[in-house]
């Protein structure tokens, strides 16, 4: 009964969170990127959209060959999309906001947006399809986190004339999409970083 409490109010503390920041964005569509054509601008470059298309189906056709009941199609495909869009933004505020040019209701909302993505849309999903909250919570939490951040930091890597390879939330112009960046420019920093999440999504196929 202890358990049951903690997680009851465990959940309606992130459902706060949730109303909270949507709240916050729909006061404040000017202050959240995403509402905003030129975050979808410079997230829609041929070469994110190709690895954020293959990621998803790679993860979402292996989800059910995992051996973990939780994971299925249905919220490896829905994980892998919230990622793509989101993860980006987010941390592009988190890097922001300690260099003082986001705002804290913009890190409220990044923080809350990272933890929908990573976690409390999952929680959520297998509470519907199964009826219990999963015990496998805090370690997806730690798993799909990891993910999140590798994703929005190689979805951010551009490549810039008479610069070089960076982030872009790092241009005191983002989210403007200035040029369009040739993957060989930040393929030697993308492909390790891809290769690594595929070998750890693989050993979950391992016996």
């Amino acid at each position: 009964m202890h358990t049951l409490t903690i997680m009851h109010g465990y959940t309606l503390g992130w459902l706060a969170c949730c109303i909270a920041s949507c709240a916050l964005v729909l006061r404040r569509r000017e202050a959240f990127a995403f509402m905003h054509r030129e975050y979808w601008r410079l997230q829609s470059e041929p070469w994110k959209l190709l690895t954020g298309a293959t990621a998803a189906i790679g993860l979402t056709v292996m989800a059910p060959y995992t051996g973990d009941p939780t994971w299925d199609y249905v919220d490896a495909l829905f994980m892998s999309i919230l990622t793509y869009t989101a993860a980006p933004w987010t941390v592009a505020i988190l890097f922001r906001f300690f260099r003082r040019l986001a705002s804290i209701q913009q890190m409220f909302v990044a923080c809350c947006l990272w933890l929908f993505s990573a976690s409390w849309s999952y929680d959520l999903y297998i509470w519907l399809r199964d009826g219990l909250y999963p015990l496998t919570w805090t370690s997806n939490l730690v798993a799909s986190s990891f993910l999140y951040l590798m994703g929005g930091l190689v979805w951010c890597l551009e490549w810039l004339p008479g610069r070089g390879m960076s982030f872009s939330f790092m241009r005191p112009d983002w989210p403007l999409r200035t040029v369009s960046t040739p993957f060989s420019r930040i393929a030697w920093l993308a492909l390790p970083i891809m290769l690594l999440i595929a070998v750890l999504m693989l050993r979950f196929l391992l016996p």
